[in-house]
Formats: C-alpha cells, structure tokens, sequence
C-alpha cells in the first residue's frame, strides 16, 4: 500500500495497489474532504456503540441488582410472616401455660382462687330435663366448651393483636412497617409475660420444695386392686339389714391379693379386731392415718417405716366380713374421710 502523491493531486489520497512486477499497479483516489467526513463519521459510530454499550452493562447491572433487592424483599417477607406465625405459636403456648401456674398455685394454696377462675365451677337451680331426655342447648355447650381454654379479654386482645402479622401476609391493604410493628407488640408482651410466669415458676418450685413431705405422707392410691362393694357413708348393715355409718371403703379383692401402702408412713399398729379382723394402722404425720382390715395376713411390723406401695398385708376375710376383701378407712386429726377423696391414680 502506498501513500498519497502530493505531486499528483494534493487535494486526494492516492492508494497504490501493487499486484506483482508484471502486473499494472491499481490506483484509488480519495479526496481529502471525503476521508475526513468519513474518519469523522466513523469515530462517531465508535463513540455511539461505546456509549450503547456502557449505558447497556449499567442498565444489565441495575436491573441484576433489582432482582437481588426483590428476592431479598421476599425472603424478608417470607422470614416475616414466619416469625410472626411463631411469635402467635409462643403467645398460645404461654396463655396454656399461665393456666396451668394459676390451678397449680390455687393447688398449692399460693393463692385463693377467684370467682369464675375453675371451668368446673356449677350452681343455680336443676330444671328437668325437656321431652326426648336432652340436654338444654347452653348444658351441651358447657360439656362441649369444657376442655376449652378461655382467657382473658386482656390475654384475647394480645392474641388478635399477634395473630395480626399471620392475617396480614394475604392482605395487601397491611404495609411491611404494619406487620413489624404488629410482630413488636407480641414481642413485648411475650417479654413481660414471661418474666412475670418466671417468677410464679420460682414460687411454685419453693412451695412445691415446702409442700413435698406432706405430698409424700398423702394417700393418693389405691391399696388393692379390685372393685367397691360399699362406700363411705350411709349403707344398710349386710349383717342387721338396718341403716348404719360405713366409715371407709370395702374393696373386693382376691384372696391373698397385696394390700399397698398409698403413702410415705410408720405402721403403729399390726393386731385383731373382732370386727376388723387382722389389721394393720399406719401414721403418714400431719395428723393422717390409715387402716386396713379384713387382713389375711399382716406382713409389717409396729415401727417399721413404710414407702407408697410397698406391701403392708394380704388380703382376707377375717373378723366381721362376708367374702375376700380390704377394709380401707383414713383418718385426718381423728376425724374420718371419704378416701375416694384422696385417690389421685
């Protein structure tokens, strides 16, 4: 390629094409006006796709970087809905537990429970019932309601007000700010209830601690295994057929059946009765005592310390009975109780 011929043409670009030593070289002539708007022209183009181009990666970084902003939005939201669903979880679980401490403390006799605190609480006056032997409407919805919690109106406006954030995941009327406000309420209430249930678990541990011993030295389960063939209370006599006090339970049993210490005690009497036939009496302190007669065999000893369920006799029908069974009376400060009151299992 050669350069211009200024001698030629100075206004002209000359381009000399040699195509060998034989051959007639090619000649192109360009004015220099003509090359000057075409250098022009293409430096422009040049300049355009580079704008073109950066304007187009920036515009690809943007549009990257929005979608990262709008998945990191939903993940958010998504972590949000599902910190409120557990925050509404943990107020439930609280409430359920705040019940529990109150019928533990009442239990416990921390604290005199109030008018309409137990579920169970009944009164008014028996109505017969209407034709067909139903219950009225409002008695079918007390024994339907009746393993249902109630709280408070304090306790259900907390919940609407936690529930809120889970409600609010389908409502597009409820901004982010809203929900998380919503989530920031439940959390202050479930802080504070928390540690107000803390400090009723720390009271419950103490009296519990206090109270043990005599749980221990209380009768709480059944000394035989059978079945009730008279109560505590009024009974007509098996032997005068006249109306006479019962003042324990006759449990049927067979023969020779183990007869079980209900509670933590010192056996202070092992001997015969003409009516209660072989029989032996246990001291559980705090002024609680217990008997079982009919015995067939006593197989403790006056002075032995006894633990709940551990074996203080056979089951009989000696003395004053009509077949195998236990005798079984409690006794608290000498004054007898119906035992049926203190079987827990």
């Amino acid at each position: 390629m050669g350069q211009a011929n200024g001698a030629e043409n100075s206004d002209a670009y000359t381009v000399v094409i040699f195509r060998g030593s034989t051959a007639k070289p090619l000649r192109f002539s360009f004015p220099r006006k003509f090359v000057s708007k075409l250098l022009i022209v293409g430096a422009i183009f040049i300049l355009a796709d580079i704008l073109v181009i950066s304007h187009y990666v920036i515009r690809t970084g943007e549009v990257w970087e929005l979608s990262a902003f709008r998945a990191e939005a939903m993940s958010a939201r998504e972590q949000t809905t599902a910190f409120s669903s557990a925050v509404d979880d943990l107020k439930k679980r609280l409430t359920s537990m705040k019940e529990v401490n109150q019928r533990l403390r009442v239990m416990l006799g921390i604290e005199t429970p109030k008018t309409g605190d137990m579920v169970n609480g009944r009164g008014g006056e028996d109505v017969p019932l209407p034709e067909g032997n139903s219950l009225p409407a409002t008695e079918k919805t007390i024994k339907r309601d009746a393993g249902v919690q109630h709280f408070s109106s304090e306790e259900t406006s907390q919940s609407a007000l936690v529930g809120q954030a889970s409600l609010s995941v389908g409502s597009s009327g409820v901004t982010e700010q809203e929900m998380i406000a919503s989530i920031k309420d439940g959390i202050d209430w479930l802080s504070k209830e928390a540690a107000t249930q803390e400090q009723s678990l720390q009271e419950l541990s103490l009296a519990a601690e206090q109270k043990s011993s005599r749980w221990a030295a209380t009768p709480s389960i059944w000394p035989v295994k059978g079945w009730v063939t008279s109560g505590f209370g009024p009974r007509v006599s098996p032997f005068t057929e006249k109306p006479a006090w019962h003042d324990g339970l006759d449990i049927a049993a067979a023969a020779n059946a183990p007869v079980q210490a209900p509670a933590q005690g010192r056996v202070t009497t092992v001997g015969f009765d003409p009516k209660l036939g072989n029989l032996v009496k246990v001291d559980h302190g705090f002024g609680i005592e217990t008997l079982y007669g009919h015995l067939a065999k006593a197989l403790v000893k006056e002075g032995q310390r006894v633990k709940r369920g551990e074996v203080v006799g056979l089951v009989g029908s000696t003395g004053l009975a009509t077949g195998p069974h236990l005798h079984y009376m409690v006794k608290v400060h000498g004054q007898t109780f119906d035992p049926v009151k203190y079987i827990l299992e």
